[in-house]
């Protein structure tokens, strides 16, 4: 279970950080590190000092461009976050997402990643928004500031302590295999595009639809197999666009 669970650290500035993660990870017997878009060099004698040896996590993380790309083949994304939002998100605590892991992992594909953000700013709203659920560590409110690594630790604690509940238990039924974030991404594109094309969506005057829209989705935790049946009705309304394109130019000129 653990070796299907990824941290990955969002834009971190500090070399020391990444050591510090990769520390707290190994501690708890985490092994998958990936990077987006570090803003430092990942491997510096700094890291490699403070992740104690755990340097070989450091220099084997995978560093990536963006956030999908990082979690394209994940089928749980939790977000770290400490700000509330405009737009409410589901929120867990560590605990909670240490009781969820052996049901979300259940299945062979699937695969949980656990995102944090920089240092000086955490992660945005449009990052968020890609995530199923926020993880939000209930510190004193008085000095709420927590160590990038400190709070890797946390979360890390908690799937090992998931994981070794799991032991004592007999082995799980076979699951449906849950979409992947990259396919719920095509989904999104593939829906927002077929409610442009009906008129139902103006991106001009978006009301947050579609983030209402991926929060209701992402929620749902849609098997490969429902998400597959939702492609295919959007692809027959698709069939079925042009031949109302008169009436949706007379709706938006109105």
């Amino acid at each position: 279970m653990l070796d299907r669970i990824r941290i990955v650290l969002i834009g971190t500035s500090h070399p020391g950080n990444i050591g510090g993660a990769a520390r707290a990870m190994h501690n708890m017997g985490l092994s998958d590190l990936a990077l987006v878009a570090p803003r430092c060099t990942a491997v510096t004698a700094d890291s490699v000092s403070r992740a104690s040896g755990a340097d070989h996590l450091v220099n084997g993380a995978t560093v990536m461009e963006t956030l999908d790309q990082a979690v394209a083949d994940c089928t749980l994304v939790v977000g770290a976050s400490a700000r509330s939002r405009t737009l409410p998100w589901p929120m867990i605590t560590p605990r909670d997402l240490g009781v969820r892991l052996p049901m979300e992992l259940a299945g062979r594909e699937a695969r949980v990643a656990l995102v944090f953000g920089r240092e000086d700013s955490g992660l945005t709203n449009a990052e968020l928004q890609r995530c199923h659920a926020h993880v939000h560590i209930p510190t004193n409110p008085d000095f709420s500031s927590l160590n990038l690594a400190a709070a890797v630790q946390v979360l890390a604690y908690e799937c090992r302590l998931a994981w070794l509940d799991l032991q004592e238990l007999p082995p799980e039924e076979t699951h449906q295999a849950l979409a992947t974030h990259g396919e719920l991404e095509h989904y999104f594109a593939h829906l927002e595009r077929t409610l442009v094309a009906i008129g139902f969506h103006d991106p001009a005057m978006p009301r947050q639809l579609m983030a209402r829209l991926r929060r209701f989705t992402l929620r749902a935790r849609p098997e490969r197999i429902e998400l597959n049946i939702l492609r295919g009705i959007l692809s027959d309304t698709d069939k079925l666009t042009p031949e109302r394109n008169s009436d949706k130019g007379q709706h938006h000129e109105r």
